[in-house]
């Protein structure tokens, strides 16, 4: 007879289950699921990591370790640099699906889609699929408020880049005669939001993107750099 211990040790569905946890364990963490983000946007050094989440590069080294051994990043040397980014574009489906999860299912993260994001855009955010085919027809303008560097290393094709730090004295620069179409890093990131609010206080018609870019580039849609 075979002992229970010993099926269950060697059943692959547990081995499976195991890896999938090892997963889950290195996004439990705030600072390792803005990684994800800030990586979505393109290959960064662990220096670049660690400004834009704004932890030591001590920190934010033995986070991205622990994120490549279980898989979600990979890297590569270049000089003294160690370079980080995504693995595999499965793992943006894996944030999209958790934030959804997140706002359907936990109050806090109901609270604050409620409050802050809200109360900034209570409008239908733009489709990926419409938004190509406004692209194509040459409908819209897109505006990317992400700073330079995430700009250049990928974005929407025909995009504008406006950082949203200087958009207040940029409003000259966009079109009052049809539609702008704004995104930033993702669905929660904020300055796609913020871009919105300052644009219909101005006069602008403009809508944000329902996600970014990094969903953007995963769902195979063109992207130029």
């Amino acid at each position: 007879m075979i002992e229970e211990s010993k099926l269950s040790s060697d059943n692959p569905k547990h081995l499976v289950f195991g890896g999938l946890a090892e997963l889950a364990k290195a996004l439990a963490s705030p600072h390792r699921i803005e990684i994800v983000e800030v990586l979505g946007q393109g290959e960064r050094s662990v220096e670049g990591v660690a400004e834009r989440v704004g932890l030591s590069v001590a920190n934010a080294s033995q986070h991205l370790r622990l994120m490549r051994g279980s898989g979600l990043l990979a890297s590569r040397r270049d000089g003294k640099h160690v370079l980080y980014r995504l693995s595999d574009p499965a793992v943006v489906d894996l944030m999209t699906a958790l934030g959804r999860l997140g706002e359907r299912n936990q109050a806090e993260v109901r609270a604050v889609m409620a409050g802050y994001f809200h109360e900034r855009d209570t409008m239908e955010p733009v489709s990926r699929a419409d938004l190509a085919e406004r692209i194509k027809d040459g409908l819209v303008t897109v505006l990317d408020v992400r700073p330079e560097d995430e700009f250049a290393s990928g974005r929407l094709p025909s995009a504008v880049n406006i950082p949203l730090r200087d958009l207040p004295r940029r409003l000259a620069d966009l079109p009052r005669d049809h539609e702008i179409v704004a995104y930033c890093r993702g669905a929660y990131c904020v300055l796609a939001f913020e871009a919105v609010a300052l644009l219909r206080e101005h006069g602008f018609k403009v809508r944000r993107l329902e996600d970014g870019f990094p969903e953007w580039k995963a769902a195979g849609l063109p992207v130029a750099a």
